[in-house]
């Protein structure tokens, strides 16, 4: 059995990753998803001061309060970040690092020096036009996301904290060296700003797994990444 601890991603939250909770728990796992602040359940929390730290400390407070030890960290895109932080901080307390089509940053980057200058000034002009100067208004879903899910996942989905993007990672105990995975999702949206990240992480060594499906594989076929998940946490 794993204690596995979610990073979900940006607009997103728990209520994103509903059907994987049966199958983690058919595999003997325990999934622990909290919502990041501003977001999900914790959406009426949202202010301009809710930035990538007040989600790391989110995460490390679950891990914190039940106590828990050798944990894997998943991390989904913007969750990468968070992911990131959480195991620089709880080192002692996470065994494995996975990341899910996400950021994968280094020290000292935000998810906007992650991203790319052409990225952040997209979002720098949604945030102007669309946010009220402090959050960013979601991405479209995948296109291979069903009707009947889009109709699910839209009024359920909220703006995101500027500052969780903006804010730079910083690592207090060094360059990571825990064992970490790296899942690409091979069906790319336009512009594909995860390719990089699978690049590094087969530049550096990481486990390094694909999956076809789209950027959201939570939702559009669980079972799939359950087998994978099974797969990594066996190795």
């Amino acid at each position: 059995m794993a204690e596995i601890v979610l990073a979900h991603g940006a607009w997103s939250s728990a209520w994103a990753w509903r059907r994987m909770a049966p199958l983690m728990a058919a595999a003997g796992h325990r999934f622990w998803t909290p919502s990041l602040t501003g977001l999900g359940r914790r959406a009426h929390l949202a202010s301009p001061q809710v930035d990538l730290e007040t989600h790391i400390q989110d995460v490390l407070a679950v891990l914190e309060t039940e106590d828990l030890r050798d944990a894997v960290l998943l991390g989904h895109s913007y969750g990468g970040m968070v992911a990131t932080g959480v195991a620089d901080r709880a080192r002692d307390r996470i065994a494995r690092l996975i990341y899910l089509d996400a950021i994968a940053p280094e020290d000292g980057e935000s998810l906007f020096d992650a991203a790319g200058t052409e990225a952040r000034a997209i979002f720098e002009a949604r945030i102007a036009e669309d946010g009220e100067g402090w959050r960013i208004a979601p991405n479209p879903m995948p296109p291979d996301t069903s009707p009947e899910d889009l109709a699910w996942a839209a009024p359920r989905r909220a703006l995101q904290p500027a500052e969780t993007f903006r804010r730079k990672l910083r690592l207090r105990g060094g360059p990571l060296t825990l064992p970490i995975a790296y899942v690409y999702c091979m069906i790319a949206g336009p512009g594909d700003g995860f390719a990089r990240f699978r690049d590094k992480a087969l530049a550096r060594g990481w486990e390094t797994r694909e999956i076809e499906a789209s950027h959201n594989p939570h939702i559009t076929c669980p079972e799939a990444l359950m087998a994978l998940l099974d797969e990594i946490l066996a190795g």
